[in-house]
């Protein structure tokens, strides 16, 4: 049989999207019915009923949280507090118009800045937002609070029963965890060619490492897996996938050894450390340690790191005597091949204990040792300015909610909160895209209105045909909705809210007409909003976050190689100058591309030729690299570089922060910027051959760094010859 293990296949002729749609519809409904009729018809309370029918839909229906069934119900429970405390706000908010704006602008902003905590909180905010409009409307009824709580908690509980246990979904893609670990046994497997004639990788080896680094690309894994959450854990996580993707590349691009292996000092030591270091990084991502209590042995995971450390540390410590150029070139990329595995084993074992790893380097693992409320603070802070994405995305609902709320409570508009709602489904985050998905959501609510038009003509007030066709509706609804497309979702949700309210109350073709000024008067806020707020979406905020992110790239490239010329003492410190200010603006670039992958492609660039995802590498390289080079295990006293090695690091090192200035410029010109920057010049690489006289290994190492930076820098940029070169 084909297929992954552990998967069912759809039925024969059932598109998997249509399949999966099906599945999610039964849920749904299911979830929903069940509360509706069990109030509406069993207990004759109406109030409950609906908050019941539209708890399931706002979080089934309306949230997009991914994962499996079993996940989205683990990401349900905590929902379920979390309404009660938005249905009370709005309930007693309501008393007011201006009171319910205020709450909707503050409430709306919180709950779209919640998207800072990956994709499930962000998944789960549109229908929260909804657990508070609902309530926010008119009659101000405080006494019915408690059917209000006590709906909305049925409706939930038996969605998350439905999510875990009816018509389970496909077996989730692999585990972010088992990607990272593929990726570490594979470069285990390259550390292991290269210490073995013929001292080199073969043409498997490097197609197995560049799938496996591929791989752990966001882009190619699935939303549910990303270890995208600000806790311990899922930055460590994401940390290893990062650290195996470097090693991966640092193996690949290792120079050849040349001459006798046993003469090569410890560098043969050092990447048998590597290879077992990252066996045993795939070994602890896959649960494989030892039991606790169990006695240690030496060929157990534990000591494969410490081994390297040492076999680092003694490379490190000097060249064999006589070493050539050469030498100490491929002795400087084997110390990068090592710092690559040490910050993926400790970045491994991190996310498999959490704050119960031992001690890690404060500089680079600085979150190990901090409390999630310390890290949700970090997170939140850091994005909390009109450079982040989620902000922008939070302000722009919020204020769009808020003057729908306000528009809904001057006017007294009939069923208001569908106003509310149309604004919410519809407002996207470019002004393009919110054109397209209005017009076309304005069509589908325009051929649903005209159904039920004629259906509340027809059938009159007898609510029984009403009771008897929800449900189908609802299946029919919730499975074409997700498929074909907004229009249909509009079209097919018109006839279910018709339906419903004609069952709460007697209701004429009126109905439809209100249904349809409201989602004009709601699209049409959103469009105004979309147009006024940052109406480019995460384009324009992508070119100026990474633009940002190269320049300061640039000071550190410049500081960083001025302070290894001229020596000097060091100090242990958690971070090398400069790194703090780098690293929240790689933050904001990672945060505008993560946006960015989202959203159509523009229209009049259908193929960016940018590698962006080389551009948040060329970041965490300078990170990394400046922090290896400036920061030491203890404190010493590092001597100057001969002069003319000096000048020579200093040279190349102002030419790798001259190319991130122009690929900056290139990507955000300013008011006097040159129409057209100077690409970046290819021969730069002349000078990363340069073997001065009597030259160091702290300079081999510092050209090293540099050379990496500067192939970074080229794939950036637009001249496709050169990245396709370097990809080659």
């Amino acid at each position: 049989m084909g297929g992954d293990p552990g998967t069912r296949r759809p039925r024969a002729g059932l598109p998997p999207a249509y399949a999966a749609a099906v599945r999610r519809s039964v849920r749904v409904t299911v979830a929903a019915a069940a509360g509706f009729y069990l109030f509406l018809y069993g207990f004759d309370s109406p109030v409950a009923a609906t908050y019941a029918l539209f708890a399931a839909v706002a979080m089934a229906g309306l949230s997009r949280i991914p994962g499996n069934g079993r996940q989205r119900a683990a990401t349900l429970l905590p929902v379920v507090p979390a309404c009660w405390v938005l249905v009370t706000i709005g309930t007693y908010l309501s008393v007011r118009t201006w009171s319910a704006v205020l709450g909707m602008l503050v409430i709306g902003f919180v709950l779209a800045f919640m998207a800072v905590g990956g994709p499930r909180p962000a998944g789960a905010a549109p229908g929260l937002q909804l657990m508070y409009i609902l309530p926010s409307f008119p009659p101000y009824v405080p006494g019915t609070l408690g059917e209000r709580l006590v709906g909305a908690t049925v409706g939930l509980l038996v969605l998350i029963l439905a999510e875990a246990f009816l018509l389970p979904d496909r077996a989730p893609r692999v585990p972010y965890r088992e990607l990272a670990a593929r990726a570490a046994e594979s470069a285990g497997r390259c550390a292991d060619q290269l210490v073995s004639a013929p001292y080199a990788l073969g043409d498997a080896a490097r197609r197995t490492a560049r799938e496996a680094s591929g791989g752990l690309r966001s882009s190619r894994v699935p939303e549910a897996e990303r270890p995208a959450g600000p806790g311990v854990r899922p930055r460590a996580l994401t940390h290893t996938g990062l650290a195996a993707r470097t090693l991966l590349g640092r193996l690949a691009a290792l120079p050849p050894h040349t001459g006798d292996p046993a003469r090569g000092g410890a560098a043969p030591e050092v990447l048998r450390a590597v290879r077992d270091a990252s066996l045993e990084t795939a070994a602890r991502l896959r649960g494989r340690d030892r039991p606790r209590g169990a006695r240690p042995h030496p060929e157990e995971p534990g000591p494969a790191r410490g081994r390297l450390q040492e076999a680092r540390h003694s490379l490190a410590a000097g060249a064999a005597p006589g070493a050539t150029p050469a030498a100490l070139r491929r002795h400087a990329a084997v110390l990068e091949v090592a710092d690559a595995a040490l910050a993926m084993s400790t970045a491994a074992e991190i996310a498999v204990l959490g704050r119960a790893a031992p001690a890690a380097a404060p500089g680079r693992f600085w979150y190990a040792r901090m409390r999630a409320p310390q890290l949700w603070w970090h997170r939140l802070s850091g994005h909390a300015g009109q450079r982040s994405v989620f902000f922008q995305n939070a302000v722009r609902t919020a204020l769009a909610l808020a003057a729908a709320r306000t528009i809904a409570g001057l006017d007294t508009l009939p069923h208001g909160f569908w106003l509310l709602l149309a604004t919410l489904t519809l407002t996207r985050t470019t002004a393009r895209e919110t054109r397209s998905t209005v017009r076309v959501a304005l069509t589908g609510t325009l051929v649903g209105a005209l159904v039920v038009a004629a259906l509340l003509s027809l059938v009159g007030t007898d609510t029984t045909v009403y009771a008897a066709a929800l449900p189908p509706l609802m299946l029919v609804a919730f499975t074409l909705g997700p498929v074909k497309g907004v229009g249909w979702a509009q079209a097919m949700f018109t006839m279910v809210v018709a339906l419903v309210f004609a069952q709460l109350a007697p209701a004429t073709w009126q109905l439809a007409e209100f249904r349809l000024l409201d989602v004009v008067v709601g699209s049409a806020v959103g469009a105004v909003f979309g147009l006024l707020a940052w109406p480019r979406g995460a384009h324009d905020e992508l070119r100026r976050a990474v633009a940002t992110m190269l320049r300061s790239a640039a000071e550190t490239v410049v500081s960083t190689t001025s302070q290894l010329a001229a020596g000097g003492a060091r100090a242990p410190v958690a971070v090398s100058p400069g790194h703090r200010s780098l690293q929240h603006a790689l933050i904001m670039a990672e945060s505008a591309y993560a946006q960015y992958r989202s959203e159509p492609a523009e229209l009049n660039a259908p193929d960016d030729p940018r590698d962006w995802q080389a551009a948040l590498m060329s970041g965490h390289h300078t990170l990394w690299g400046a922090d290896r080079l400036l920061v030491p295990l203890e404190p010493t006293v590092v001597p100057p570089l001969p002069p003319d090695s000096a000048a020579s690091a200093t040279r190349i090192g102002d030419r790798v922060a001259a190319g991130m200035l122009l690929v900056s410029a290139r990507l955000d010109p300013g008011g006097d910027t040159p129409g057209r920057p100077a690409a970046v010049d290819p021969r730069a690489f002349v000078d990363f051959a340069a073997e001065p006289p009597g030259a160091p290994r702290p300079y081999y190492a510092t050209v090293e760094w540099l050379e990496a930076l500067m192939t970074d820098v080229e794939r950036i940029s637009e001249n496709r010859k050169i990245a396709a070169r370097h990809e080659g």
